[in-house]
């Protein structure tokens, strides 16, 4: 049976795929973001009979609710929610400004935080729900971006509270936490060293990264019922780099691992 699945920051590399996956699998996207061309050309080629655009800043809760609440009237009710939105400012707290710090915990912790408020509601009523968060590793130590960082581990602490106090409206909440992912959101750090990705391989246990399509596959088996008991968990997909530092056990052991 369709569903019909909130996807937030929809324009995205991972918001695409995840639209793509949903599609592909029968169930209508509602795609949320604020970019309007972007998000029309992406409801075009998801197809009007698969898809609808929620235009929308998740930082304004009021105007995200508006948007959601006008195509909920037509299509109905959110069945799943996968809150994917965000973005990083400053690389480091030196260059951290009070402005930066702001704008990364509204987009990502306050607008995570309007997502989910914007259909809380409605999942309680129905006694069923399903919501997916997009973490990240950052959230689990430090590797720079500190403030979305602190964000992202903000929302692990909210991911749980989620699924201890709405799982006995049969509301399910998990958190998937990407590692190195090939976007265009990299492509900064490309540019400055077109080997960033080799270079980084060494601190990944598979020596490979993740695609967009992964994440997408991920958060589509949490959001599906053969996860049906499976609720308040992170799940790293990463590559294994929070498995352990290779590196360093390398230079710890002194043998090859």
């Amino acid at each position: 049976m369709a569903r019909n699945i909130l996807i937030t920051g929809a324009c995205g590399g991972i918001g695409r795929a995840l639209c793509q996956a949903f599609v592909d699998a029968g169930d209508f996207v509602f795609a949320q973001d604020r970019e309007a061309s972007q998000l029309a050309e992406l409801t075009q080629q998801l197809g009007s009979n698969n898809s609808c655009a929620v235009l929308a800043d998740i930082t304004d809760a009021q105007a995200l609710r508006s948007a959601i609440d006008a195509q909920t009237k037509v299509h109905g009710a959110i069945d799943v929610l996968v809150a994917n939105a965000g973005a990083a400012q400053a690389l480091t707290l030196q260059s951290t400004s009070e402005e930066s710090w702001k704008q990364d915990m509204d987009l990502n912790l306050n607008g995570t935080f309007h997502s989910v408020e914007a259909v809380r509601a409605s999942m309680q009523a129905a006694g069923k729900g399903n919501i997916v968060i997009i973490g990240s590793v950052n959230g689990l130590t430090s590797f720079g971006h500190p403030a979305y960082s602190v964000a992202k581990a903000g929302l692990i602490s909210y991911t749980k509270a989620l699924a201890m106090e709405f799982g006995k409206y049969g509301i399910r909440s998990n958190m998937v936490c990407p590692g190195t992912v090939k976007t265009q959101a990299w492509q900064a750090r490309v540019d400055k060293n077109p080997q960033v990705f080799e270079d980084l391989k060494k601190w990944y246990p598979l020596r490979d990264f993740a695609t967009p399509e992964d994440i997408a596959n991920a958060v589509m088996f949490l959001a599906s019922d053969a996860a049906r008991v499976i609720t308040g968990v992170i799940l790293p997909v990463d590559g294994g780099l929070m498995a352990g530092n290779q590196v360093f056990a390398r230079e710890l052991t002194q043998e090859d691992i």
